[in-house]
């Protein structure tokens, strides 16, 4: 009779000790993104940005120089790391399509953790939001299937008072306006999601959860409370600059269009006026980060909960007399990129090459779960583990042009090579050039033939 009663007892405690050594089958997941936030590198570093919380974040796990988007724009990054495909394989290359409209049965990250017993919540902007009422917008979020709830955000009536701005353009470009707000961080909408997001994790407690967490800004309209204007003096800014001797590229590269036009007739305070407003916007988005770090810490969840703060793409400043995304230089390609994982090291930098794509996988290998379809992408444990490691190397971007042009760039340790599908190409050597100013493509036979191989192994695009 002992042994009947002890036999089970043991078991249960086999039982227990395997689920405190599978905890990551239990882990969270907890995906930030900014829209519209650049990297920190290049032409941006000169000029002080404020982010005591991204600093914080960095401290606790790796840092990657270098990631890269799959797509330069919101609607089409944010479909292709939400599904773990390129943009060639998503169908979705611009703002105008949700992803269910061309895959609809393609199962996205956060719906495959919800499948697999996570609450699963969405606070502000993780897929394009899109639509004009709330039905349509709701559809867009993809709500019901990626998610047990997503909600979005709308300043109040004293957060849309601006107590200073003005649209740049003379409102040739409706969206290119900034403003000092008055009232609080949470009559905007990032103060608002980032208090839900919170909340939702109190309420969650012990409960596994995928939570995402997606902030508005620094996108446009350039809109912050006042307060964080205030750390930025107008004259204390250093514009970008491009050097004389830049090489010209087509007008489909950059520069196209009504944007083009209007940014080619800014004057200095005008690049100022936009710098200020877009590190104005960083710190604001940064103050929020800080609010979900604050209850990480609070409910001592860091070891449990696989973090993960993206830029949904790159975004340049001034360089090339753009303020925007979709081109396939640099500035557009590379995003921000941290990730905090339990069993990980903190205040790690890695230089190896990284895609969004590759998150997918990532989350996946840390919650051992099966991909329910075959992935883009690569785990990127084997980098956490060891910043050194490289997983591949290579990373590539598309851009299409209207119908028929459309450009794939890849970028190498040493080289950005773009190709336009009309045969056009360009080549920069980062080595010497990171910022890409000088086309090389003429110079260096070998490299662009190896290059154009490279882009041959990506999925064919069909316009």
């Amino acid at each position: 009779m002992k042994k009947l009663v002890r036999y089970p007892l043991i078991l249960l405690g086999f039982s227990l000790s395997l689920a405190s050594l599978r905890g990551e089958e239990r882990m969270n997941v907890l995906l930030i993104m900014a829209d519209d936030l650049r990297d920190f590198g290049g032409a941006f570093a000169r000029n002080v940005v404020k982010t005591p919380n991204l600093d914080r974040l960095r401290a606790r796990g790796t840092s990657f120089e270098r990631a890269y988007v799959q797509y330069p724009v919101c609607n089409a990054s944010r479909s292709s790391l939400l599904t773990g495909l390129r943009p060639e394989q998503t169908g979705v290359v611009e703002n105008n399509t949700f992803f269910r409209h061309k895959r609809p049965d393609l199962i996205t990250l956060p719906q495959l953790c919800k499948n697999n017993g996570r609450q699963s919540h969405a606070f502000g902007k993780i897929f394009h939001l899109g639509g004009k009422d709330a039905a349509e917008k709701q559809q867009w979020m993809d709500n019901g299937k990626s998610w047990h709830s997503a909600q979005a955000f709308e300043a109040t009536k004293i957060g849309r008072q601006m107590l200073a701005g003005r649209n740049v353009t003379g409102d040739q470009l409706k969206w290119c306006e900034w403003g000092a707000a008055a009232g609080n961080d949470d009559d905007q909408p990032d103060g608002q999601i980032a208090a839900s997001t919170v909340a939702m994790i109190e309420k969650l407690g012990d409960t596994p959860w995928f939570i995402g967490c997606g902030f508005m800004k620094p996108h446009d309209p350039f809109i912050a409370p006042k307060k964080y204007f205030d750390l930025y003096p107008l004259d204390s800014l250093k514009p970008w600059h491009d050097p004389a001797d830049i090489s010209p590229v087509r007008k489909e590269a950059v520069g196209f269009g009504e944007l083009g036009a209007a940014f080619s007739q800014f004057t200095d305070t005008e690049w100022r006026e936009l710098l200020r407003a877009y590190c104005a916007g960083t710190s604001f988005m940064d103050a929020q980060l800080g609010r979900v770090l604050d209850v990480l810490d609070r409910k001592n969840l860091w070891d449990k909960t696989i973090v993960i703060f993206i830029g949904d793409h790159g975004y340049h400043t001034g360089e090339r007399k753009w303020w925007n995304k979709n081109t396939l230089f640099e500035r557009s390609c590379r995003a921000p990129l941290i990730i905090a994982a339990p069993g990980m090291k903190g205040a790690q930098v890695s230089p190896s090459l990284v895609e969004l794509v590759d998150l997918y996988p990532t989350v996946l290998d840390f919650c051992q779960l099966k991909a329910p379809h075959p992935l883009a992408g690569i785990s990127l444990r084997p980098v956490l583990e060891n910043p050194s490691a490289t997983v591949k190397d290579s990373a590539f971007t598309l851009v299409t042009r209207g119908q028929k042009l459309y450009g794939q760039s890849v970028r190498t340790k040493d080289w950005r090579f773009t190709r336009w599908s009309d045969g056009k190409t360009e080549l920069y050597h980062h080595t010497t050039d990171p910022e890409e100013l000088h086309n090389v493509s003429s110079k260096h036979a070998a490299v662009v033939k190896d290059l154009s191989e490279k882009l041959q192994s990506l999925p064919p695009y069909k316009p």
